[in-house]
């Protein structure tokens, strides 16, 4: 018998994260504990992947820093999850960009897709 650890705990969404998908470059802002002191910690990188779930609904981000790749999931509804500000939306045709591990450089880069602006009236 499979259980939903939504039955358990309500899940409530974080109203500070937008809609993410892949190929987003994304800022994430994180809460990080070390001892008593508690400080915000960024992570920008490119969407890789977007799981969608109830309770456990995540993203990966991939960045490249100092010629090393490095990718960190997040969970969605995680207490630990600041802010997350999307940057530019970038043009794929895949839901998972696993592809862009083995890429470098100027072949990493993707296209930016034009979006609609919502205008706010005020």
């Amino acid at each position: 018998m499979k259980m939903e650890i939504s039955t358990i705990v309500p899940v409530e969404p974080n109203p500070n994260i937008p809609v993410i998908s892949p190929g987003d470059t994304v800022r994430v802002s994180i809460k990080v504990v070390e001892g008593q002191r508690q400080r915000s910690q960024v992570f920008q990188g490119v969407v890789i992947r977007v799981r969608k779930g109830a309770a456990s609904a995540n993203f990966t981000v991939r960045r490249v820093t100092y010629g090393v790749g490095v990718e960190r999931t997040f969970f969605l509804h995680s207490p630990s999850l600041e802010k997350v500000e999307v940057l530019r939306h970038g043009r794929v045709r895949r839901a998972k960009l696993y592809y862009l591990r083995r890429l470098t450089t100027k072949a990493a880069r993707l296209k930016e897709r034009r979006v609609k602006e919502e205008r706010k009236e005020g």
